[in-house]
């Protein structure tokens, strides 16, 4: 299922009342239930079982020689101009390719406004970065790179940078088809390219879906019916990434407002950033856009209060009424999202 269709599916079960929290608690937690029948388990399931295979655009397909020259760009500090910082400065893979701030670092220690989104699974994402601003990759590799208050390497200055630098124009050449000519156009894209192939790998929750009973806890497996029901956290953590590539007022009390600065005019663009994805979450704090958030028990008791309100707070935003034990259900049930993937392995920096 796409985004779209795995919202229309979870949001009829709730307009038929097959997603209350009692019945999927029923249907998930005690065996041989979702078996005997129940057609709407199947359907909630299947909203949430991962793709078998990546996107990549038509004007960017995949190649390994692309990919590589990607992962070696990605993690060259030479991109920036201290060089001193690389994409991955912020986007760690030993932080669930965050960089476990509150907020990004850019050049000279320059604190940034938000917190570094990560990578992971982005090849499936829309309208990237907090407020949306990039509608693809190949568009997003080059934004920080550029930007003053973050890397501070103007791309003129970049291309004749890595020109220099002998072992680039072969690793280029390979990658395009024998052109080795270093272009702001092959760099994003060969970023775009590797960072697509940044993946979780599968979770306890993936092998719960497909049928072992016991891959998560009793307490993981309510804490989903919680997700799908009285918690509606589904409303927009949908899908296999849980994320419906969308953009909220989920009503943290700061004054940036997000998305709403491009769309001045639309009054539930203002305080809304992008939702983002949950997979191995809890290895990913602190949490939401300014980093204000310190663990996912604080995350919940913000969805459960309600939010601050206003006139652009998300429609999905109201007070749930959890109790202690329900709470540590939702914890519980993000905590089986998070997949034990293989290091990376570190790459040779041409010379």
């Amino acid at each position: 299922m796409n985004s779209l269709e795995t919202r229309l599916a979870i949001g009829l079960l709730m307009a038929l009342g097959f997603a209350s929290t009692d019945l999927l608690s029923q249907a998930f937690a005690e065996p041989g239930v979702s078996d005997r029948g129940a057609d709407h388990v199947v359907v909630l399931k299947a909203a949430y079982k991962r793709p078998t295979s990546v996107p990549f655009p038509e004007d960017n397909p995949y190649t390994e020689a692309k990919a590589k020259l990607g992962q070696i760009l990605y993690f060259d500090p030479r991109l920036s101009r201290s060089n001193m910082q690389s994409c991955a400065s912020c986007h760690n893979p030993s932080f669930a390719w965050g960089d476990g701030l509150p907020r990004g670092v850019g050049d000279n220690m320059h604190e940034l406004g938000r917190r570094s989104p990560t990578i992971l699974n982005a090849a499936w994402a829309e309208a990237l970065m907090w407020d949306g601003r990039f509608d693809t990759l190949e568009e997003q590799a080059l934004g920080p790179i550029e930007a003053a208050v973050e890397m501070n390497m103007p791309l003129d200055d970049l291309i004749k940078k890595l020109s220099q630098i002998e072992g680039y124009p072969p690793l280029f050449a390979a990658a395009f088809g024998g052109d080795a000519e270093i272009t702001e156009d092959k760099i994003a894209m060969a970023i775009a390219t590797y960072e697509r192939t940044v993946i979780s790998g599968e979770a306890p929750f993936d092998r719960w879906i497909k049928g072992e009973r016991r891959a998560i806890s009793s307490s993981a497996q309510r804490g989903f019916a919680l997700f799908n029901g009285k918690a509606r956290c589904s409303a927009c953590h949908s899908g296999w990434r849980f994320t419906d590539d969308s953009f909220h007022d989920i009503g943290l009390p700061d004054d940036d407002i997000g998305r709403g600065a491009d769309f001045p005019e639309i009054l539930k663009m203002q305080h809304a950033f992008k939702t983002p994805g949950l997979r191995n979450i809890d290895q990913r704090a602190p949490f939401m856009h300014d980093g204000s958030l310190a663990t996912l028990e604080a995350v919940v008791d913000h969805y459960d209060e309600g939010g601050k309100r206003r006139p652009s707070l998300s429609d999905e935003m109201h007070p749930l009424g959890l109790t202690d034990q329900e709470k540590r259900d939702l914890v519980a049930f993000m905590e089986s999202l998070t997949s034990d993937d293989e290091p990376v392995t570190y790459v040779q920096l041409p010379r």
